[in-house]
């Protein structure tokens, strides 16, 4: 399966604080705004996305269909094939994404533990 470019993403209390500090650990802002409440801080190939008052708790996320520069992959698999395949190994799904579409859609699975992982195709 590729799932794509892989982040963790952080609800954030305050974002401008995480931003300083991800600043100090050598983070740059590759996308987003405070005005939208959601940054994408980037360290070399490492992506960390930090989000204020947008979800609860933290997740980790794949996007198929882009490299960690946000770049659009040659080949990738869509979400709605990533569903269908989970689905058969017996992953139950959060969210489910409409198999009627196409483009951009997204799904939630949590893993064994509880941990909350995204995969969000933007294309």
């Amino acid at each position: 399966m590729k799932l794509g470019a892989f982040s963790i993403s952080l609800s954030v209390k305050d974002l401008q604080k995480s931003r300083d500090f991800y600043e100090k650990l050598g983070f740059t802002t590759m996308a987003g705004t405070t005005e939208s409440n959601y940054l994408i801080m980037k360290n070399g190939s490492t992506l960390i996305g930090l989000f204020q008052a947008m979800f609860d708790g933290n997740m980790l996320t794949f996007n198929p269909g882009w490299d960690e520069n946000a770049q659009n992959l040659e080949s990738f698999d869509d979400v709605r094939e990533i569903q269908k395949k989970l689905k058969e190994s017996g992953v139950e799904i959060g969210k489910e994404a409409d198999e009627t579409t196409s483009g951009p859609e997204h799904i939630y699975l949590k893993d064994p533990d509880g941990n909350m992982i995204l995969i969000d195709q933007h294309r």
